[in-house]
Parts: C-alpha cells; sequence; structure tokens
C-alpha cells in the first residue's frame, strides 16, 4: 500500500514539475487552459518549427499563458527522452552572443525570452509584446527552475572538450550531420579560436572502425598523427585543415584549421580527455 502510495506521489509531483504555473510570475494569472502536445500535434502550435524539437527526442510539451495587464508571458515546458538530448536542444538554441547563466543545468535571457533546461526538460518563456523584460524573465525562470527536478550537470560528454579558448555556448550537441556531413550522424562540437573540434560516439568499435575508413575516402590523408588510432590529417576545400583519429568507440577530431597549425598539438588535449 505504502509502495502504492509513493508511486502516485512521485508520478504526481513529475507531471506538477511539467506544468508551468503563474505563482512563479509575480501579479500574472493563468489566462486559458493548459496547452498539451504530443509528436502527433506539436507541429499545430510551432508553425513548422516543431522538426528542430523531434530531432532532439521531443515527447511532449506542455504550456500556459499568464498576463498581467497588457504583458503576457508564454510558458512552454517540453519534456525530451533523456537528460543528454533536452540539453542538446537548449545549446542548439543558445544565442552565442549572450551568457550562459547558471540556472538549472543552464539558462539564458534576451529582451523577450528566456530558456532553460533541467533533467530532462527544455523551458520556455516568451514575454508579448516584445520589449525590454530581462529583469522579469530572469526572475520568473529563477524561481521556475525550483520547481522542477532533474540534472543540473551537464551531459558527461561535454566533459570530452578543453576549456581553454572554447567559445561561448559550446560544447553543444548536434542533432545530425555533424560538421555538415550526413555519416557523422550525431555528435558533440566546439567552436575554439584555431576551429572546431568534435566527437562522435558510435554504438560499437567496429562501427567507428568503419566510420574511419569511410572518412579516409572522403578526406584523402596528406599526413599521420600519433593520435588515438589511425590519426591522420587532410585538406579540404571547405573545411580547410582537418585532423582526425579514433579513440575506441569514438571518432573525433579538428577542422578549420589554418594551413601552418600543429594539428596533432591542438587535437592532443581533446584526444586525452576522450574515454
Amino acid at each position: 500500500m505504502r509502495k502504492a502510495m509513493w508511486a502516485a506521489l512521485l508520478t504526481g509531483a513529475a507531471c506538477m514539475a511539467q506544468t508551468p504555473d503563474c505563482a512563479v510570475a509575480q501579479g500574472f494569472k493563468q489566462d486559458g487552459g493548459v496547452r498539451t502536445f504530443t509528436t502527433e500535434t506539436l507541429f499545430e502550435y510551432m508553425d513548422g518549427n516543431s522538426e528542430g524539437y523531434f530531432l532532439y527526442g521531443f515527447k511532449s510539451m506542455k504550456g500556459i499563458t499568464c498576463a498581467k495587464g497588457e504583458l503576457k508571458l508564454v510558458f512552454d515546458v517540453s519534456e525530451f527522452k533523456d537528460h543528454e538530448s533536452a540539453y542538446g536542444m537548449f545549446t542548439g538554441n543558445l544565442d552565442t552572443r549572450e551568457p550562459v547563466l547558471k540556472v538549472g543545468g543552464g539558462g539564458q535571457v534576451t529582451p523577450r525570452k528566456a530558456v532553460f533546461t533541467k533533467g530532462i526538460y527544455y523551458v520556455e518563456v516568451a514575454a508579448e509584446p516584445e520589449g525590454e523584460h530581462v529583469p522579469l524573465l530572469t526572475d520568473v525562470i529563477t524561481k521556475f527552475e525550483k520547481t522542477i527536478q532533474g540534472a543540473v550537470m551537464p551531459p558527461a560528454q561535454v566533459a570530452w572538450f578543453p576549456t581553454e579558448g572554447i567559445q561561448p555556448g559550446f560544447p553543444r550537441l548536434v542533432a545530425q550531420s555533424v560538421l555538415g556531413l550526413r555519416m557523422l550522424r550525431r555528435g558533440y562540437m566546439a567552436q575554439y579560436d584555431f576551429g572546431r573540434a568534435f566527437v562522435v560516439e558510435e554504438a560499437t568499435e567496429a562501427a567507428a572502425q568503419e566510420l574511419m575508413a569511410k572518412l579516409k575516402e572522403r578526406f584523402p590523408p596528406t599526413g599521420e598523427v600519433a593520435l588515438g588510432a589511425g590519426g591522420f590529417t587532410a585538406t579540404d576545400r571547405y573545411l580547410k585543415k582537418v585532423c582526425l583519429f579514433r579513440v575506441g568507440n569514438k571518432v573525433a577530431g579538428l577542422t578549420g584549421m589554418a594551413d601552418d597549425a600543429d594539428a596533432a598539438k591542438l587535437a592532443a588535449p581533446l584526444a586525452a580527455r576522450i574515454k
């Protein structure tokens, strides 16, 4: 009986965590009912932008509108298949010109919109009409974040990337076609002053070996590097100087480097962090 009671309480808490509450915005009252969308209906609400959500493993969304006079706050809380996917949705939609805040697993506020991620959730709060709403939106998401349960640490894969020289908003999960290459189906990417770094994790080491073979066909090697297994450099018209290597079931590398860059030296910190 106690087990059933606890299960019901936990289920109820999860549902509450996913549903916004106007109480986090002082003086605002709910305007209209709760919006609920699934993979089958999200397109009706997103006006053609739903594909970006589906790429990251979207499961469902709940939303409400809160009003105070003429000002409205539109809350949308999306649930994703796992913590990594929700974090990927967050980083994939960051404005790299704006700072990332320590709200949940990461947050960002612009004059009209605030977002944050926590656990399996990605939260958006938009102000209507447009204006300078940074203080209000910051206060709202800071309070709302406390009502949601979930991990606040970034996915473990983020630690693969050295922090020295990394640009704001990175690393980020690329849901498909990393570097614009279809063979790199899903992985992490980070922008540095010297170029870009990426890591793609395959299901098995054999699959990673197969991917490396395809990359060698796509980028004929111009030299070898003592990094991981089968490390090599190449030159591409679009990606410029490239350095690629494999560590177990992970394929990684750097692109966009200058012709005279020491690829092995630049890639060594990345290779050392991948496990």
